[in-house]
């Protein structure tokens, strides 16, 4: 006859195999549903529903993908709108920028977002605006600094904004139209064509994908 002890030991083994193995499938139970079922339904679903969007909101030029509507890039040819102030340059850089210096370190480190977080009385801030400032005074001559939209000497909060204010693409339009003989008028319907309101008509401000009208002039220059 077992004694007492050995029947409860024996009951208490049972039991905890008993946990073990629900555990393990409770585990892998969820491991299937939110590690496999759950991603792939939703790829699905994003792919199917919202294809462009699922894959990085890409625009293609000549059958080729040329960038994305979320993020900005740099614009440099006066021929072009050039888009807001980056604190990372929109990931841009050169083979310096990529060179070690005496200590071992590079401009560039990688592809980042953000902003450069400097306060209004910072010196380096000041500075730079400044700097834009008569850069772009040079640039644009009859414009006063007065008139410069604020969106064109700011940087939004990720770096990476797309966009600019119609206001600050009007004010480049004299300077492409004269550097590319499009026509101020042309380049004004390019800018309202590419022109998207307040989100459900209440929510952000009025916008212009920069990549998007330059691309509509490169179509132009390509035609003369």
């Amino acid at each position: 006859m077992e004694s007492n002890v050995e029947i409860n030991t024996k009951s208490g083994v049972k039991d905890s195999v008993k946990l073990l193995i629900s555990a393990v499938t409770i585990s892998l139970a969820l491991l299937l549903i939110c590690g496999v079922i759950f991603p792939l339904g939703m790829t699905g679903i994003s792919q199917l529903i919202f294809h462009k969007q699922a894959n990085g909101s890409m625009i293609e030029y000549n059958g080729k993908p040329v960038g994305s509507e979320l993020i900005g890039q740099a614009f440099t040819d006066t021929r072009y709108f050039h888009g807001r102030v980056s604190a990372y340059n929109y990931n841009t850089y050169t083979k310096a920028d990529i060179t070690p210096d005496a200590n071992g370190k590079t401009a560039y480190s990688g592809p980042g977002s953000g902003s450069a977080n400097l306060g209004p009385s910072n010196p380096a801030l000041v500075d730079r605006v400044n700097k834009d400032i008569d850069a772009f005074l040079k640039a644009h001559p009859g414009v006063t600094k007065d008139q410069i939209p604020t969106d064109l000497l700011t940087s939004s909060g990720s770096g990476l904004d797309p966009d600019i204010s119609p206001q600050a693409a009007a004010i480049q339009i004299p300077l492409i139209s004269q550097t590319t003989g499009i026509s101020a008028t042309d380049l004004q319907k390019i800018v309202s064509n590419y022109t998207e309101g307040r989100q459900f008509g209440i929510f952000g401000e009025p916008r212009v994908n920069v990549l998007e009208v330059n691309i509509q002039i490169n179509k132009l220059l390509q035609g003369k």
